[in-house]
């Protein structure tokens, strides 16, 4: 073996490991969003549409780097209550809940909600 190609197969050895975590794929980032609107409400879908626009705006894009799980309450409480639930039980990193009734289920009323968002059991 020639000087030249054991310093090429060194060097190539070498940045293997490199180019390897180069391409792993970045973490996959989960949000929740719990709206007491309905589903087909122009107000509702013009709110969410604007917070997925700038999350894209910060480089979060919905199955790219973040998944978006999206809750729509209708305005029933028990609904709410329900999808409350379910999307803590994602393990988000964050959820965002909009309008009061929406609040409820993490509210004082649940003291272990609090930690649920946060990750913690």
């Amino acid at each position: 073996m020639r000087r030249r190609e054991f310093i090429g197969l060194v060097g190539a050895a070498t940045a293997w490991p490199m180019s390897a975590r180069a391409q792993q794929p970045e973490r996959m980032r989960r949000i929740g969003v719990l709206m007491t609107l309905a589903a087909n409400d122009k107000r509702g879908q013009t709110f969410v549409a604007a917070f997925v626009e700038r999350l894209q705006q910060l480089g979060w894009a919905d199955g790219r780097n973040a998944k978006i799980d999206t809750r729509w309450g209708a305005g029933d409480a028990e609904r709410i209550h329900k999808y409350a639930a379910e999307l803590v039980a994602l393990v988000p990193e964050a959820i965002l809940a909009v309008g009061a009734v929406a609040l409820g289920p993490f509210a004082a009323g649940d003291p272990d909600s609090s930690n649920r968002i946060r990750g913690r059991p």
